[in-house]
């Protein structure tokens, strides 16, 4: 199998060294070139047509999220974007990057070498299989949809989701009205991005959204992001009231917040008065949470393969018979009140 092709855009030389150095360790990874400005990226794409790009941010004569605006419709490529702890990674997923990592100190060698191992070769090796078709979908408005559920109170929406999770919830969220049950989210992310990401989201759709803190109460209306870093989120039910749990944890199938342990919780708590979706990710986290869901008696959705960035989540959850309504992500927010309306 050949390796993959990797151009690095970084506007430091020594973080672009060192990316190089290591990158190239991996026996399936080749960094084909390097860039330090987008002018000089697009000349090594045209050049050495690179399988994924690693992209800084904030970059010389043109930022990176300009960058990705005007070159995704032309030449469209798996990008992965290495970030500081900013919102504007949010920017650049919705411009048609595919994920992102949170840069870490130059100045720790040891700290640097790890997360280039532990994460962003991950996260290339993942973008490198990603549908970049499926970054950017133009969403159907949910035409005519309200909740007549008589007991709002007592039912949950639970999601999980992983790579391509931020641009298709927010494209699914966006499609809800505040009449909806209370809703719980694991998306995997970088400690600080989650409270970053849950303001974006309360800003853009009628729901209010907040970083999860134990305590807080799953009410109707309202949506929770599990924080990143090493708490898992759990739902419990305190004096009759939905609320949250996010306690330290080892990892779960490689992640925490983990969305098998969210799952798995709201098939305990919730039972049949559940409602779970699972989108687009890599792996298999979630799958055996939505699978206990839906033996407790809840509903399941699944987002289909042709709308995925990365087909993995929902189809280890759709082949072990977890998911009950497989749909394309511009049809999940209508099938979600459908089957409420049912419950």
């Amino acid at each position: 199998m050949k390796p993959i092709k990797v151009l690095t855009v970084e506007d430091s030389m020594v973080f672009r060294e060192l990316l190089v150095q290591n990158l190239n360790k991996d026996p399936d990874i080749q960094v084909v070139a390097t860039a330090k400005d987008p002018f000089e990226a697009r000349d090594a794409i045209l050049e050495y047509h690179p399988d994924v790009m690693t992209l800084d941010v904030e970059l010389p004569r043109m930022n990176g999220i300009e960058f990705l605006k005007k070159l995704m419709p032309q030449y469209p490529l798996p990008v992965v974007v290495i970030s500081s702890l900013s919102d504007k990674v949010f920017d650049a997923l919705n411009a048609g990057a595919v994920d992102f990592v949170a840069k870490p100190s130059v100045s720790n060698r040891a700290q640097l070498e790890e997360f280039i191992h532990n994460e962003l070769i991950v996260k290339i090796k993942i973008a490198a299989t990603a549908k970049i078709g499926n970054v950017k979908k133009p969403v159907m408005q949910a035409q005519g949809t309200a909740f007549s559920g008589r007991d709002k109170k007592n039912l949950i929406i639970a999601i999980g989701a992983s790579t391509g999770g931020t641009e298709a919830i927010c494209s699914v969220v966006k499609d809800f009205g505040a009449d909806l049950p209370g809703i719980v989210v694991v998306q995997h992310m970088p400690p600080g991005f989650t409270e970053m990401y849950a303001k974006r989201l309360d800003n853009d759709c009628r729901l209010q959204v907040k970083e999860a803190e134990t305590g807080d109460q799953v009410l109707p209306g309202h949506m929770l992001i599990a924080p990143g870093g090493d708490r898992h989120m759990r739902l419990v039910k305190v004096n009759g009231v939905y609320q949250v749990e996010c306690r330290q944890g080892p990892k779960v199938n490689g992640h925490c917040p983990s969305v098998d342990v969210l799952f798995d919780s709201v098939a305990k708590t919730a039972g049949a008065n559940a409602l779970g979706i699972i989108l687009t990710g890599m792996g298999g986290d979630g799958a055996k949470g939505l699978l206990a869901m839906r033996q407790a008696g809840a509903r399941t959705i699944g987002q289909d393969e042709s709308t995925c960035v990365v087909y993995g989540m929902p189809k280890v959850a759709y082949d072990i018979g977890a998911v009950q309504y497989q749909e394309k992500l511009q049809h999940i927010a209508s099938k979600t009140y459908a089957v409420l309306n049912t419950m």
